[in-house]
């Protein structure tokens, strides 16, 4: 038995049902898993570990609901800084055909360190090429070191140039070996257990990167173990229009064709969606994960996302790939968020003064998506707010910096107004990852230093 008192932050953003922002307070974990939420005085005296958070504010763990660890290695290279989505890919679909195994583990603590560093303490990543012998099982172990949870997404690319595709045939799977590959990773490392590390999601890359036969194994396999399903869908103009050429509908209709509609589906960006299809999200509870920083460094659009959560689709944020962000900072995506919904609102006459039928996002709302929201995506209950039962993961930043002078009369705007920074504390289930904002589980300059000589490995051939 192991309790941990968190006593005296500025303020408690609990995220709860009726969104409690608690001065004053605090939290006592007890073996992982929260007991206690309220003001410091209501909270037990002692406990094993004691951190005095004086000055701080305390947010649940922020959850990211779609990444590329891999792609830590290929940031702004030089070919690919200025295409758009299939012409990025092109020109990086070679590079990462030459990873191997200890790439794959290099990247996955690089992105999970930086996630770590930015207040995530639940990550979903979407690994779905496999060259040189690399496997899930290289991102699972790698996860296990950094001690952030991670829904890995085995994903999938059968459709090569060769058969209509858009990957190289270099980087694509027999789907016979797809399918058993997914079933073996499921029975060996699939946790559905509150405060699991660890689940394993099904995950084809997209609908011009596979066959709608293995579309539809995927789903029948993800269900018959009761699996999350996963893939990028409606992120670009290009792709619309591929699906509909391709396969005779618009990407929402081709995944209804295909089984992919339901609660237990969550898809990527889905910038390119209209009113109809936005109420089949909401009619059979799809997530959607938001990536506004890839959707705008790409140049792909701005995805329909206070629509949407008006409709009462679940919505969470991911940082996407970082060599389509550049970087893993989940309080940066929250930043991102809440400014591109304003300036999709002003585009379409929300700021004409006070238009209540045009409303902008706020800084609270934004917060949610990256806590409440990525856990509905994600189908966890067991994370995503501080109360009581829920798993012990919160992330903690010290007020008392210059970024947020003059803006402290309310400090939860000011974490997503302000420049976004990195915290001084992420715990999960009650273990320290990030400790007066330093990494407590990866030696960091090592790192760096194996990650920089991977990536130069790579781009030189």
């Amino acid at each position: 038995m192991s309790t941990l008192l968190i006593k005296n932050a500025q303020v408690v953003v609990t995220m709860d049902d009726h969104r409690r922002e608690i001065r004053d307070g605090g939290l006592f974990i007890k073996d992982g898993f929260i007991e206690r939420v309220g003001k410091t005085d209501q909270l037990p005296g002692k406990a094993d570990q004691v951190l005095d958070l004086t000055g701080h504010i305390i947010l649940p763990g922020l959850v990211n609901t779609h990444h590329h660890f891999y792609q830590t290695l290929t940031r702004v290279v030089p070919e690919a800084q200025d295409a758009n989505l299939f012409h990025w890919l092109k020109t990086l679909y070679p590079i990462w055909a030459r990873m191997k195994p200890e790439d794959i583990q290099i990247s996955t603590k690089t992105a999970l360190a930086e996630l770590a560093l930015s207040g995530c303490t639940t990550a979903s990543d979407h690994l779905y090429l496999f060259p040189n012998g690399s496997r899930l099982d290289d991102e699972i172990e790698a996860a296990l070191e950094v001690g952030l949870r991670l829904h890995a997404s085995r994903g999938s690319m059968s459709l090569g140039e060769s058969k209509g595709g858009l990957p190289p045939d270099s980087v694509v799977e027999e789907e016979s070996q797809i399918l058993k590959d997914s079933q073996r990773l499921i029975e060996s490392y699939h946790d559905s257990s509150p405060g699991s590390f660890t689940q394993i999601v099904l995950a084809p890359c997209s609908p011009f990167s596979v066959t709608g036969d293995l579309m539809r194994e995927s789903a029948e396999l993800a269900r018959q173990y009761g699996v999350q399903l996963h893939t990028h869908l409606a992120e670009t103009e290009d792709e619309v229009d591929f699906t509909i050429q391709t396969f005779g509908k618009r990407p929402v209709a081709y995944m209804e064709e295909v089984d992919w509609i339901g609660s237990d589906v969550w898809f990527a960006h889905s910038v390119y969606v209209n009113e109809e299809e936005i109420g089949v999200y909401a009619d059979h509870h799809c997530g959607i994960a938001h990536c506004p920083s890839s959707n705008m460094r790409l140049a792909s659009g701005a995805a329909p996302i206070l629509e949407m959560v008006a409709a009462g689709v679940d919505v969470g944020l991911g940082v996407d790939g970082s060599a389509s962000n550049d970087g893993s900072h989940m309080v940066g995506e929250v930043h991102q968020a809440m400014l591109l919904a304003r300036l999709r609102a002003g585009m379409e006459g929300a700021s004409r003064s006070g238009d209540d039928n045009n409303p902008i996002m706020s800084a609270r709302q934004a917060l949610e998506l990256a806590t409440r929201g990525g856990a509905a995506v994600l189908g966890r209950t067991d994370i995503g707010s501080l109360e009581p039962g829920k798993a012990g993961d919160f992330t903690a930043i010290n007020l008392k910096r210059i970024d947020y002078t003059g803006a402290l009369h309310d400090p939860v705007a000011a974490v997503v107004f302000c420049a976004p920074v990195k915290v001084d504390y992420t715990i999960v289930g009650g273990k320290p990852v990030v400790m007066e904002g330093k990494l407590t589980t990866v030696e960091l300059p090592a790192l760096i230093e194996k990650h920089n000589q991977a990536a130069a490995r790579l781009l030189n051939g």
